[in-house]
């Protein structure tokens, strides 16, 4: 199932040319929802400048989220569109580059271009403002912490309600979820995201790796292999695939949240140094740990996109994940229909293994969680 986007993007300079900036949101093309945004102070450039460099940088925000998806730009500047769709010339050497630039990040066919009028691209323009008084302040724009229409409705990706018998849809396809395997800071419950040493697997975290190849290449159903990118899923992964004789392919969708400050830090110390923080956190799958660009919700949005490349690529087939501890909670609490705080409900031991099936009609059911049994 293929991620659609629609960017919007805009630029302005106070001036023309003059102190110059551009904003631009992503949202999910089926809920209309902004999922990311951007926006930059560019110092002293034309408003067509800074447009396509609004332009530019909702497409690479797009491609950050999914680099296979279609992508729908609407944009209030005639220029712009019009030179992107091949019917008008691009004669401004300024231009040019640009616009080269911005074919680059998707092939052609999976972008299309869209002029709305100035009150339909509110949001771009607002943060091309917000970009442009960031520079007028003598300093770079900055997310607000408190803006929370960036992220994500968690319900978007979620499992269609109803149930089917299986019988009437053919074979499902299973995903074998696969936490890796210890590393020095999972006996001491720190946190160990995205953001931090990216530590590789202790001694007993290797172990752990031998073990779970050997169990899942008893069960002889595993027919191909993702993993997160990080080095202990990487790792584990590794170790299990060549036991298997498979290779394994990498997804950026399925790597641990990023803790920001907390990284490296136990629960305790979090509560100590970082109490509202962490009280917010605790309680709102869209806040963020202290110093992170990511919360819950944003972590649901690409673990969703990262389920359905997986079920587009191995549609009846069984597939072992291996992926972290929110990434793999994520998918089960989705595949459950389960509110975002289920998470704190759930145990999954380092090297533990879940399975999680679905159907051609979009229903799921888990099969297997936190099973341990071949560490025993």
């Amino acid at each position: 199932m293929t991620a659609r986007f629609i960017v919007e993007a805009d630029g302005g300079s106070r001036g023309n040319p003059g102190p110059a900036g551009y904003g631009a949101v992503v949202r999910d093309g089926d809920t209309g929802q902004i999922v990311a945004e951007a926006a930059e102070f560019i110092g002293h450039a034309t408003n067509n400048v800074a447009e396509y460099k609004g332009l530019i940088a909702g497409l690479r925000a797009a491609r950050e989220l999914d680099p296979d998806a279609s992508v729908d730009v609407r944009m209030d500047s005639k220029l712009v569109v019009e030179q992107m769709s091949g019917r008008w010339k691009i004669k401004h050497p300024d231009m040019q580059p640009l616009a080269a630039e911005a074919r680059t990040l998707f092939p052609r066919g999976r972008v299309t271009y869209t002029w709305i009028p100035r009150e339909r691209n509110k949001d771009a323009d607002r943060l091309a403002n917000e970009a442009m008084d960031a520079g007028k302040a003598g300093r770079q724009w900055e997310p607000k912490a408190s803006r929370t229409a960036a992220e994500p409705p968690l319900e978007t990706v979620a499992p269609k309600a109803g149930w089917t018998a299986p019988a009437d849809l053919g074979t499902p396809t299973t995903f074998v979820l696969l936490r890796h395997g210890e590393t020095p800071l999972t006996p001491e419950k720190r946190f160990s995201g995205s953001g931090g040493s990216d530590p590789e697997l202790s001694d007993k975290g290797r172990w752990q790796a031998e073990r779970a190849a050997e169990a899942l290449a008893a069960r002889g159903s595993v027919q191909a292999v993702v993993a997160s990118p990080m080095r202990r899923t990487r790792q584990t992964a590794e170790t299990v695939a060549a036991r298997l004789g498979l290779e394994v392919r990498y997804e950026d969708g399925l790597r641990e949240v990023d803790f920001g400050d907390w990284e490296g830090l136990t629960f305790a110390e979090v509560r100590e140094r970082y109490p509202d923080d962490l009280t917010a956190w605790l309680g709102s799958a869209k806040a963020r740990p202290t110093g992170s660009g990511e919360s819950f919700a944003t972590l649901t949005h690409r673990a969703g996109i990262a389920r359905d490349k997986i079920l587009a690529r191995y549609a009846g087939k069984t597939v072992l994940v291996v992926s972290h501890v929110s990434p793999i909670k994520t998918l089960v609490r989705l595949a459950l229909g389960a509110p975002p705080d289920s998470m704190y409900r759930m145990e999954l031991s380092a090297a533990s293994i879940c399975a999680v099936q679905y159907y051609a009609d979009g229903n799921a059911s888990l099969r297997l969680l936190n099973d341990t049994s071949h560490l025993r």
